[in-house]
């Protein structure tokens, strides 16, 4: 029973140190990349929709992002998700071609960049310790039900801590990787 609950508990965290990761890719360095935008939701036909499912991205130049919408008429709300996404960029609509330009960053922009990376990251962190005391509650509830001996409930609690211990450095290494890369030039 306790192998079976750690075993849930690393996965789930292991899909939240994932889920950064993919989160701090969208996150630009001055240069243009396709993963910076591919995830704003769209409202396309009153659904949100990623914007990789109603269009193609991609990046012809290292500071120009081209968004080709297959329905000509959602072009309109691209642009509006776009503006309204936190990323700071200016998409330029012409007709079936939304082109975005992607300014050098600014050093204040940066280190406005580095405060939404230091935010995701404690998010997890957090998520992590939340995952951590369900899975402490879990086994608490074992012991309790004399399904787990005090022993194996302190063994498991180790390992448990140990494991989180492993994931929230694992967050935050990223995180430093993603401050590092912000921070050059």
């Amino acid at each position: 029973m306790a192998e079976l609950n750690l075993q849930n508990t690393e996965e789930k965290m292991h899909k939240t140190v994932d889920g950064l990761q993919q989160e701090l890719a969208t996150i630009r360095t001055g240069r243009a990349a396709p993963s910076l935008i591919e995830h704003i939701r769209v409202d396309y036909a009153g659904v949100p929709t990623p914007l990789n499912q109603l269009a193609s991205i991609s990046a012809p130049e290292a500071n120009l992002l081209v968004i080709q919408p297959w329905d000509k008429g959602s072009s309109q709300n691209i642009v509006k998700a776009i503006l309204a996404s936190d990323l700071g960029l200016n998409p330029v609509s012409s007709g079936n071609i939304i082109r975005i330009n992607i300014p050098p960053l600014s050093e204040e922009r940066r280190q406005e960049l580095i405060r939404v990376v230091r935010k995701r990251v404690e998010e997890r962190k957090i998520a992590i310790r939340n995952l951590r005391r369900e899975a402490m509650d879990e086994l608490k509830e074992l012991e309790k039900n004399k399904d787990l001996s005090q022993d194996e409930h302190k063994r498991a609690s180790d390992q448990l801590q140990k494991l989180t211990d492993s994931f929230t450095a694992e967050a935050e290494q990223i995180g430093q990787d993603k401050e590092a890369e912000l921070m050059r030039v």
